[in-house]
């Protein structure tokens, strides 16, 4: 690699996104801005770690391969990213992260790839059609908002809270989005941070740890951290030290700080893998149901083990 200041940099590249090559050069990794490198080239056995993708939508061939579908229209990223700090993560991931409004309320919600898919809670847009995406970008001044009023509701899940949204129109503006992580891998104690709108309070960044990996509630198992969660950040992605997305916030306790909860992201892979199953259709949501009755009982008489006799 030859950087623009005429300096020569030689090493295995581990990673290409977000406009920085990340270079393995021996002792350390180093994240290389693109707009620094003037030319670089691959040896014969070099090869770029790029998002691997699945062969086919549903299927995958190995852990690292599941990405939904296969080159560039897969809905989702994985990859093995190396560890950073939370300021050069919240640097690059930052802007995948936007505002969605409904007549109900804000929310948070995140890029999951190019096109303008993103992922939110479904109790944000729960019961609404009109929702507004609100994007930010840097710029020297600091950010620049742009609202978009055109926005697909393409699956809802009720039962898990989530909710793939996608932001149409989107011409000239390019997309940053998120790559998720592998949920096998986060453990108790590891450094996290949460991106979001807690309280209408734009793109607040709150850190802590995973204070468990298996929180259940209702039937269901959560992320818990003493990140702060408020209301505001639902739908907000939860990072690890990689920058990928291990959990959606979606829960926290308003008077108790350090009680916040988030959506395991292999619940958002199975949602976002199976997202014909839980296609929204406006004409026929699916949202009501109810439990069917078993059949009564043939045998009438008091179960044997209840008799009062037979108890004395």
């Amino acid at each position: 690699m030859v950087l623009k200041g005429g300096q020569e940099l030689k090493g295995d590249i581990v990673a290409e996104k977000h406009g920085k090559l990340y270079v393995d050069i021996g002792v350390t990794v180093v994240a290389v801005p693109m707009e620094e490198v003037f030319e670089y080239s691959y040896g014969e056995q070099a090869e770029v770690n790029e998002p691997q993708g699945e062969q086919q939508e549903g299927t995958s061939e190995s852990e690292s391969q599941e990405s939904g579908e296969s080159g560039q229209g897969r809905m989702y990223y994985t990859d093995e990213l190396p560890q950073t700090t939370i300021e050069q993560c919240v640097a690059e991931v930052g802007e995948a992260v936007v505002k969605v409004s409904s007549p109900a309320g804000v929310g948070s919600g995140f890029f999951i790839n190019e096109q303008g898919y993103l992922i939110t809670n479904y109790h944000v847009i729960e019961r609404e059609t009109r929702i507004e995406v609100t994007v930010f970008r840097k710029t020297g001044a600091g950010f620049d908002k742009k609202a978009f009023k055109k926005v697909k509701i393409e699956a809802i899940n009720p039962f898990v809270d989530l909710a793939l949204l996608k932001v149409e129109e989107l011409g000239d503006t390019n997309v940053t989005f998120v790559y998720l992580g592998d949920i096998d891998k986060a453990r108790v104690g590891e450094q996290v941070f949460a991106i979001g709108n807690p309280l209408g309070l734009e793109r607040t960044v709150t850190n802590g740890v995973i204070s468990s990996t298996s929180r259940g509630f209702e039937g269901l198992i959560y992320l818990q951290t003493n990140a702060d969660i408020n209301p505001g950040n639902s739908g907000g992605p939860l990072f690890n030290l990689s920058g990928e997305v291990i959990g959606v916030t979606n829960m926290g306790y308003i008077f108790f700080g350090g009680l916040g909860f988030a959506i395991p992201v292999d619940y958002v892979r199975h949602f976002i893998d199976n997202r014909e199953a839980f296609a929204y259709d406006k004409d026929n949501p699916n949202t009501g149901y109810r439990y069917i009755q078993p059949d009564g009982r043939r045998n009438k008489s008091r179960p044997t083990q209840l008799r009062i006799e037979d108890a004395e």
